[in-house]
């Protein structure tokens, strides 16, 4: 188990039978992204626990000690208040940000930090970070064929293909420039994870990004 899979980790209570994943990201269309990705990786959990979202957004990257602390706990109280509306064990807690950057010294201390402060807010839960660079949509990248299955005449450039995608500044203007028309819109980017789902092109990605490596080493840890 690599140190990046330890900090997302966080084991429920072998009593737990059925609870809720709550997923914390910039945005619906982060968290809708995230849910398809979870389910591909972790199909098993759709007999454990339910996908659910709180609408804070998440603003972690910039904070550090009592900030940063004071802060999680915020995110942790309202998916704690999440599971209580749902009537339903708290099972896990899956927070995203855009990094805005790559994956480099920068995301590495960033992670380590959030991460950790994760992990020791949520004892006994399963975690998850996803600190996407250079953001979401540099993920969906990975999985190109998706694109032509939610429009017709979509198809990701060859230059966007096969390669480091968190490399790829602004993937999302990247997006809307090279697809074609219509023109892709970030509203768009959970038709393309729930495509690249249901025509099981998850796992199978074309090409790399590190941050996707280890939300997934994260997530695949869940036991």
């Amino acid at each position: 188990m690599t140190a990046t899979r330890r900090q997302g980790g966080g084991r429920p209570s072998p009593a737990r039978q059925r609870g809720v994943v709550v997923l914390a990201g910039e945005d619906q269309n982060d968290c809708e992204i995230l849910a398809s990705l979870i389910r591909a990786h972790r199909p098993d959990l759709a007999a454990t626990a339910k996908l659910v979202r709180i609408n804070d957004p998440v603003r972690l990257r910039r904070k550090t000690g009592p900030d940063l602390a004071a802060a999680m706990k915020a995110l942790v109280g309202k998916a704690r208040a999440k599971a209580l509306q749902q009537r339903a064990d708290l099972l896990g807690f899956v927070v995203h940000e855009d990094l805005d950057g790559y994956a480099d010294a920068r995301y590495d201390r960033i992670r380590a930090t959030v991460g950790a402060e994760l992990a020791r807010q949520c004892p006994g839960m399963w975690t998850a970070l996803a600190l996407a660079a250079w953001e979401t949509e540099g993920w969906l990248l990975l999985f190109p064929d998706a694109c032509p299955h939610v429009r017709p005449n979509w198809k990701v450039p060859d230059r966007l293909r096969d390669r480091d995608t968190g490399r790829v500044k602004d993937a999302k203007e990247e997006l809307k420039r090279g697809l074609g028309l219509p023109v892709f819109r970030e509203s768009d980017g959970p038709a393309v994870a729930r495509e690249a789902l249901k025509h099981g092109l998850i796992p199978s990605q074309r090409g790399t990004n590190r941050s996707y490596t280890d939300f997934v080493g994260n997530v695949e840890d869940w036991a």
